[in-house]
């Protein structure tokens, strides 16, 4: 089996056009895999974790009333899609049940309800930022 060249060297140019770490090319029986190590991702998942950590060090303070938190691990959107009305806005009422924010795990939209009938007092997690299990997404009085 020949390999041609040609075919790698523009997958390993598709890579670093497109800032990906990996591509697939099948063709009948022959199938070719080119993938990259990308240092800047680790570089920002400590940055992310950084921030994380240092987030949850300014969390000193007395909660008071009852924390939402994420019953998975993935990424937390405020809206049903970009542009989108809000689920949660810090004053607006909600009753138990009640879609508060949309968790984003392995391409699956997870919508998750409020634990608690009350007006949503603090909003703890950005719009896109990953959320581990067990951490409060926001909090209602």
């Amino acid at each position: 089996m020949k390999i041609d060249k040609n075919i790698i060297k523009e997958l390993t140019d598709y890579l670093n056009e497109f800032n990906l770490t990996e591509i697939e090319y099948t063709d009948k029986d022959t199938k070719i895999k080119v993938s990259k190590s990308n240092p800047v991702i680790s570089n920002q998942v400590e940055t992310i974790a950084a921030s994380a950590s240092v987030s949850s060090e300014k969390k000193p303070k007395t909660i008071s009333g009852t924390e939402v938190k994420s019953p998975i691990v993935g990424t937390a959107y405020h809206a049903p899609e970009p542009g989108a009305k809000k689920f949660a806005e810090i004053g607006k009422r909600i009753k138990k049940g009640e879609t508060v924010m949309i968790i984003e795990a392995m391409k699956t939209m997870n919508h998750i309800p409020s634990t608690a009938d009350g007006v949503i007092k603090e909003i703890c997690i950005e719009d896109g930022q990953p959320v581990e299990y067990g951490q409060t997404i926001i909090i209602v009085e």
